[in-house]
């Protein structure tokens, strides 16, 4: 109870507040301390923020290489006739302006996450010891450190406002090896044909480099504008994972600066542990990645598809529609030649977007008969145009080369750019998309045993009846070859992936972008969180049949806080025991990766 002279009442003793703390018994000699401040880092408007000279001698340092960082469109905000903000109108759907600007992230935000928000300054590292030099002045200065190559995380981790950001976009150079063996491991690993690339390359580079040039196979992502290293250490699938593996699962050798410094080379030979830790432990977290090398493969003849539509007229036709392709999928696709997405919406319709590797186009053809098929024997039941139904395959080497797959891909028509820039057209949705939900589960494939596929049916049809139900076949590793699924297992990531017969993926959002200072129509709030809604209830119908089954971290829900155990596993304590080795400070800090739970929200206060 408080006096108006400025005293307390304490348990019926009253007090002077001045006194207050003399009247306490103090700690004794080797007794608990009193606790000391947190730990926090410093903002621009602090005093202890590096004062102009520091910047300067930074900036020598990296030669020239520092500037200040603008959002997006900052300059719409001063003036909006400006050349700035017209150039920023004009390319804000192409991925490669995006990434191009030190203030850019694919994504413009999550409702209720995260918003765009530029550090205050970037160096844009030609090298590791520009690298080296940022990550020294962060750590000897108490600032915010954040890392970005592609700016491709849903999560917002490559986005940390008043931080230092180290950018990696130009250290985009990438090499071919026909034997590649890793520092330290001769005469302990055999030599492998091998591609290098740095940290600020995208996987067109290197699709283009190895498939389109070279002739071989490199495992990487599906979005040609996402950054290699990023990619990498979240595990990294595209289509042809059940053949290939992860990308993680490729890696042989990585560059790393760690937070004391260091240039550091890891693979099998030479500090495995931290090397283990790379492959699917989490980008932003160990350090930052300057250099990865990767396996390749020997180029299948032909890459191929298979795409529909069907339509069911009634819930029931729908009901029996999934059944029927859970039981074709286990019969005759449930290996490692089919990946890609098939799609479940609440309108009662089936999206068939699948991707093939080393099959003919006729036995692609074959492999998807009998259920097209079984669909044209209930026309009742069923709205299928026999036009929008089918299955291909095609020269594989073309398969990145926009040239001479013009349709399917945009091009960077900038002014200088690189002539194999292209995305595809069907990722032109991710471009800047501001999301209102997401979410990912593995499924194991033990839901294909036929006493287990009607209560899988029975899942995803409820699922739908909330939200569309993507299932990404070629992001569960179950179908695979053994090797591919030993491999995997050899990762970092959750080994559930090695059980899991796809991901499935329940998100939503909108376009046109919403970056702050963009101009659009405003935000329709009540819409977004009833859709962040339908999709918790889509994503808990699927829990039902396959609880605690794990999530992918680069594809997942900002909000879940059973994080350390669905996207790791039991792989968990031992990422975080290397994290306490090699940045006990907590250098490296983003959302929701290893260590993360020592740190407010922001990362700019340790907790514990």
């Amino acid at each position: 109870m408080r006096h108006r002279d400025g005293r307390v009442h304490l348990h019926g003793a009253a007090v002077k507040r001045r006194c207050f703390l003399t009247s306490l018994a103090l700690p004794a000699a080797g007794a608990l301390a009193w606790p000391t401040p947190a730990y926090r880092r410093v903002r621009p408007a602090d005093a202890a923020w590096p004062n102009a000279a520091s910047w300067a001698t930074l900036s020598k340092t990296v030669g020239g290489n520092l500037m200040a960082v603008h959002a997006l469109f900052q300059s719409c905000r001063a003036d909006p006739g400006s050349t700035a903000c017209r150039e920023a109108q004009a390319n804000i759907g192409n991925p490669y302006w995006i990434g191009d600007q030190p203030g850019g992230t694919e994504n413009s935000g999550w409702l209720d996450a995260w918003t765009p928000a530029p550090s205050a300054y970037a160096i844009r590292a030609r090298h590791a010891g520009d690298v080296a030099a940022g990550v020294a002045f962060a750590r000897d200065n108490r600032l915010r450190l954040a890392v970005k190559g592609g700016g491709h995380s849903y999560l917002g981790t490559s986005n940390a406002p008043d931080s230092l950001l180290i950018w990696t976009r130009a250290m985009n150079e990438v090499t071919l090896h026909d034997a590649f063996v890793g520092q330290g491991c001769a005469g302990r690993v055999a030599p492998v044909p091998a591609v290098s690339a740095g940290a600020g390359a995208m996987w067109i580079d290197l699709y283009h480099a190895v498939t389109t040039g070279g002739g071989r196979y490199v495992q990487g992502g599906s979005c040609t504008t996402v950054g290699v290293a990023g990619l990498v250490q979240s595990g990294g699938f595209n289509s042809f994972s059940k053949g290939f593996g992860t990308a993680a699962a490729g890696l042989l050798e990585a560059e790393i600066v760690t937070a004391d410094g260091r240039i550091r080379v890891v693979n099998e030979c030479l500090e495995p542990d931290l090397f283990w830790a790379l492959k699917g432990g989490g980008g932003g977290t160990f350090g930052v990645v300057t250099r990865v090398t990767l396996r390749t493969h020997a180029l299948p003849r032909f890459f191929g598809a298979a795409w529909g539509k069907v339509k069911a007229r009634s819930d029931e036709a729908f009901a029996r529609l999934i059944a029927r392709f859970i039981a074709f999928y286990a019969e005759a696709l449930f290996n490692p030649h089919w990946g890609e997405h098939v799609h479940f919406t609440p309108s009662n319709t089936l999206e068939i977007d699948m991707i093939s590797q080393g099959l003919t186009p006729e036995q692609a053809r074959a492999a998807w008969a009998p259920f097209f098929e079984w669909l044209k024997a209930s026309p009742d039941d069923f709205d299928v145009d026999p036009g929008s139904v089918g299955a291909w395959a095609w020269d594989a080497r073309s398969w990145w080369d926009p040239d001479k797959r013009s349709a399917e891909f945009v091009s960077d028509t900038r002014a200088g750019a690189p002539s194999h820039h292209a995305w595809g057209k069907g990722d032109q949705g991710e471009v800047g998309v501001f999301l209102h939900g997401y979410d990912s589960l593995w499924l194991p494939a033990a839901l294909l045993h036929k006493e287990r596929q009607p209560a899988l049916a029975d899942a995803l049809f409820a699922a739908s009846r909330h939200q569309m139900v993507r299932l990404h076949i070629g992001k569960g590793l179950a179908g695979a070859s053994p090797e591919v699924r030993a491999a995997a297992r050899q990762t970092a990531m959750n080994p559930a992936v090695a059980d899991a017969f796809t991901l499935v993926i329940i998100a939503d959002g909108e376009q046109p972008s919403a970056y702050p200072g963009q101009a659009r129509p405003a935000i329709d709030l009540a819409t977004a969180r009833k859709n962040a809604r339908n999709i918790d209830r889509a994503a808990a119908e699927l829990r039902k049949i396959a609880p605690h089954s794990g999530s992918y971290v680069s594809e997942s829900n900002y909000f879940n806080r059973l994080w350390q155990q669905e996207y790791w596993g039991e792989h968990y304590p031992r990422l975080r025991s290397i994290k306490s080795k090699y940045d006990a400070g907590g250098l490296f800090i983003v959302h929701h990766g290893v260590g993360s739970e020592d740190w407010s929200a922001d990362g700019f206060t340790r907790l514990r």
